[in-house]
């Protein structure tokens, strides 16, 4: 074997300097830790819970209210991450009607809030699928 020699680098190298201060790192770092990834099968499930079966106790629509709300806050956050919204009107229309249902209260009588839950469910349904349809345009016209 012959002896290789490496030449060294006599250029300044300059100091290093981190891409965020200490403040922004950590909310960064406080974001990720109540990030949570999309679950499509729970929320399939609730939707099918929330859609399909008997009507809900009154004890049990304070945990879906907060399921469905949650499941929305994450679909908006995706379209609007997606600019889905921007490229669909449909879109941009149900994320409009999702947000304003996720802030209003429930309120009224048991039925009027499992009317109110009804829709939250609807809202999440129609939203997943529509994410879902413009996921396949994107991807198939990247493809093509």
């Amino acid at each position: 074997m012959s002896g290789l020699t490496i030449p060294r680098c006599t250029m300044p190298v300059p100091d290093c300097v981190p891409p965020l201060h200490l403040e922004a790192l950590e909310t960064v770092l406080t974001k990720v830790r109540r990030w949570r990834p999309f679950d499509g099968e729970s929320l399939l499930d609730d939707v099918g819970a929330d859609l399909y079966s008997v009507v809900p106790t009154e004890g049990a629509l304070d945990d879906r209210d907060l399921r469905l709300s949650d499941h929305l806050m994450q679909l908006v956050a995706i379209a609007d991450a997606t600019e889905a919204g921007q490229r669909d009107l449909e879109v941009e229309q149900l994320t409009e009607w999702a947000s304003r249902l996720r802030m209003k209260a429930m309120l009224g009588n048991h039925l009027q809030a499992v009317g109110h839950l009804r829709r939250m469910t609807w809202a999440v349904s129609e939203l997943s699928e529509l994410s879902e349809r413009l996921s396949a345009i994107k991807c198939s016209r990247e493809a093509a």
